[in-house]
């Protein structure tokens, strides 16, 4: 007898759980002003995780506590990017005295190579002047000294004239050959002077070259630095750290997440809508939703998002009735979270008042 009653009360308890587990794991329609919608609490994930590899030398917070974005929560050993960003730095700074020493020398060059041609100019303008000059004291002399010739042979004048009249020729030609001289020699000049524009060009190469290589010299500095910025795992937003994934002195490679932070003030409940209510239900719509770990307790939530596609029932309906229904995944955010004791994965019940109800 005593057996029998055993094996009803497990019946029973049977019958119940599995009764429970049909309630909690999909849409109830209490009623035909009432959806009841089962779920869980969520929120979104932020991950603090490793840009670059490198050993955990530091860890500075713990699950449970809440972060403000840019806060540091971690460091990787970071002793080899700073010396590369110690050369990087050098090499940056003897880029730059390069590019000013360049700059330097091509201000020089074009403040002095105008004022060389000018001078060259000027120089080979008077040697000219001085050369045509010479040029006709020349000729004069050498039609005097021609004129006397004549008039020697003719007796008219003594040998000593004629030979005074051929010694200043003589002068004059001497004198005229200089002075092309000098005008050859002025004019190798100016083409020299000249040839400063050439250099002014060459020099111009070397400034955009030193300028080139001091950009260069900067990216560098600043991916150094970058990097070394990256070896300081920071919060990527506001929120509670609910996941700390590494420990100190692990070495992680790159993309390694270290933290998971969610934030606590901004959760929401995910149901799923049976297909029939979506006429009764818009965005907007406010659901009071409750969870097992606070009983009497619920708070107000609104619905912000609905998929537009609907989805089969998700596989942990048992029924395989349930499971061919269509539904459309919904999130309700959470209008507060005093004490922030709603927490991402607790299961939790919505209660959605359903448009055209009755009273």
């Amino acid at each position: 007898m005593k057996a029998r009653w055993w094996a009803l009360a497990l019946v029973v308890v049977a019958l119940s759980g599995a009764g429970w587990q049909y309630w909690h794991l999909h849409a109830e329609q209490q009623d035909d002003s009432t959806l009841l919608l089962n779920g869980r609490i969520e929120g979104d994930h932020l991950l603090a995780a490793a840009k670059q590899p490198g050993r955990v030398v530091e860890l500075t917070r713990q699950e449970g506590e809440a972060v403000k974005k840019g806060q540091v929560l971690a460091r990787l050993d970071d002793r080899q990017i700073r010396s590369r960003v110690t050369q990087a730095a050098s090499a940056w700074h003897a880029a730059q005295a390069q590019y000013a020493s360049a700059q330097t020398a091509l201000e020089v060059l074009k403040k002095s190579v105008p004022l060389q041609v000018e001078t060259a100019q000027a120089a080979l303008s008077h040697a000219e002047a001085q050369a045509s000059a010479a040029q006709a004291q020349h000729d004069q002399a050498r039609r005097e000294a021609a004129r006397l010739a004549v008039l020697y042979r003719k007796k008219q004048i003594s040998r000593d004239a004629l030979e005074k009249a051929q010694l200043a020729e003589k002068t004059a030609r001497a004198q005229w050959q200089v002075a092309q001289a000098a005008v050859i020699q002025t004019q190798k000049a100016l083409n020299e002077a000249r040839l400063g524009y050439e250099r002014i060009r060459s020099e111009e190469a070397k400034v955009n070259a030193a300028h080139a290589a001091m950009l260069q010299a900067h990216a560098a500095l600043e991916e150094a630095m970058s990097v070394l910025e990256d070896m300081t795992i920071r919060a990527p937003g506001d929120g509670t750290i609910v996941r700390r994934l590494a420990h100190v002195g692990e070495v992680l490679p790159a993309g390694s997440v270290l933290y998971e932070i969610v934030d606590l003030d901004a959760l929401y409940f995910q149901g799923y809508i049976p297909e029939k209510a979506l006429g009764r239900i818009q965005l907007g719509s406010i659901a009071r939703v409750k969870v097992d770990a606070l009983p009497g307790q619920s708070e107000e939530a609104v619905l912000r998002f609905m998929n537009q596609q609907a989805e089969f029932t998700p596989k942990e309906i048992q029924t395989p009735d349930e499971r061919i229904k269509q539904v459309f995944a919904a999130r309700f955010y959470l209008k507060r979270n005093p004490g922030h004791h709603y927490l991402p994965g607790m299961p939790a019940d919505a209660e959605v008042p359903l448009a055209g109800g009755h009273e």
